[in-house]
């Protein structure tokens, strides 16, 4: 897997998120807006593997995991820095993408939901935050359609000049 969401729920422990482009210590929670953390020693055996040296992934039983994967022409998981205008994010998509999950991994900042039900289009597009309950929200233009994958705009949100960013496209 490429990118791997881990919940024990067992316990009222976080969401946790691996990204290939992170070392097998570090980690992301799903159900925050904070920066990527390091653990300091090894949370994830290999960045194959889902069994942790840090953190308990599964010893229970009770858990759930969810394992995605790049594959050509259904989805995407990447990675890019933002320049603070318009850049494209190719994902070797033929239409588009249909669904994306952008979150800033270098400093604090929501995950943002991006989806064709709602709208990805060249304008304002809604867009859902995990970690609120708020409703969507319709007054941003962050990312804009294109056919090999998406752009994304000069918006802050998730395209700050040298900041980095983790992503998962579905087409």
């Amino acid at each position: 897997p490429e990118l791997i969401i881990f919940k024990d729920r067992s316990s009222s422990n976080h969401w946790y998120v691996w990204h290939k482009d992170f070392t097998n210590q570090e980690y992301i929670f799903l159900n925050h807006n904070y920066a990527k953390s390091d653990y300091g020693s090894q949370l994830w055996a290999t960045q194959t593997e889902t069994t942790g040296g840090g953190i308990d992934l599964g010893a229970s039983g009770a858990s759930i995991m969810y394992l995605f994967a790049s594959l050509d022409g259904i989805s995407k998981v990447g990675s890019y820095t933002g320049n603070g205008s318009s850049q494209t994010i190719d994902c070797g998509f033929s239409a588009g993408a249909r669904f994306v999950l952008i979150k800033r991994t270098d400093n604090t900042d929501d995950w943002h939901v991006y989806d064709s039900e709602r709208g990805i289009v060249a304008g304002k597009d809604p867009r859902l935050k995990l970690k609120t309950t708020d409703a969507e929200d319709t007054g941003s233009d962050d990312i804009d359609p294109v056919s090999s994958g998406f752009s994304v705009t000069s918006d802050a949100s998730v395209n700050t000049n040298n900041d980095e960013y983790i992503f998962l496209a579905i087409e």
